[in-house]
């Protein structure tokens, strides 16, 4: 399978760059230099991931986060040049997936960018006709998509890995850096406070009817619980 990255950044020696690499590995690159054109690209090339600069004209990479339509079909990587963790913490508030500091090293660029592929082509491959209900939410794990009350939630991608693992290991006990190791990879540098964020996230797009079937254990971790149908 040949996987497209979009690289957006107005830095154009950092795009040059990134794409060079990136097509050096076999990956079908096309750029942006501000948000605004990012997003335009986004919609007609349908990249599988996303190498977003934070600081950017038109439309900084927070922006382009919060435009962003189907956000679960496409992996987000983050680039800045603050090493704030506030900042860090707001990128994946609004889905991104992974983060990068300014300066990077670009074999370590690329290899994060083959890890967001992996998970979703391995996501892909293991997507059977089947689907997990609670009450009146739904997730189809083959067509990567969840509906609460008759009506599309729209989860990114790590939110969507994130509940379907819980709900298909119901009641099991997860300690954070289990999950980060099962969702984000072990190599992922984002910390366990990552986890907090997306189930945080999870819960509030869940709703008061739903948002307690992701159990806080304290001083390990969290759970899935609830009456699920499983088919």
């Amino acid at each position: 399978m040949e996987f497209k990255v979009l690289v957006a950044d107005d830095e154009q020696a950092i795009v040059k760059a990134i794409a060079y690499a990136l097509k050096r590995e076999g990956f079908i690159v096309e750029t942006a230099a501000d948000g605004e054109e990012a997003l335009q690209k986004t919609k007609a090339f349908q990249p599988h991931v996303l190498v977003l600069d934070v600081m950017m004209p038109k439309l900084n990479g927070f922006d382009v986060c919060r435009k962003l339509e189907h956000r679960q079909d496409v992996g987000i990587l983050l680039l800045t040049v603050k090493n704030d963790i506030v900042d860090k913490v707001l990128g994946l508030e609004l889905g991104a997936d992974d983060y990068m500091t300014k300066p990077f090293d670009l074999r370590e660029l690329v290899a994060r960018v083959k890890a967001l592929c992996r998970r979703m082509e391995k996501n892909g491959k293991e997507a059977a006709p089947k689907k997990v209900e609670i009450g009146s939410l739904i997730v189809y794990i083959e067509q990567r998509s969840v509906s609460l009350h008759g009506e599309p939630l729209a989860l990114t991608p790590k939110e969507f890995d994130l509940l379907t693992l819980m709900l298909t290991h119901l009641k099991r006990v997860f300690t954070r850096e289990e999950l980060l190791d099962m969702v984000w990879d072990m190599d992922y540098a984002g910390g366990t406070r990552t986890v907090d964020i997306h189930i945080q996230r999870l819960r509030t797009k869940l709703g008061p009817d739903h948002q307690q079937i992701l159990q806080t254990v304290y001083g390990i971790g969290y759970r899935a619980t609830g009456d699920i149908v499983c088919e």
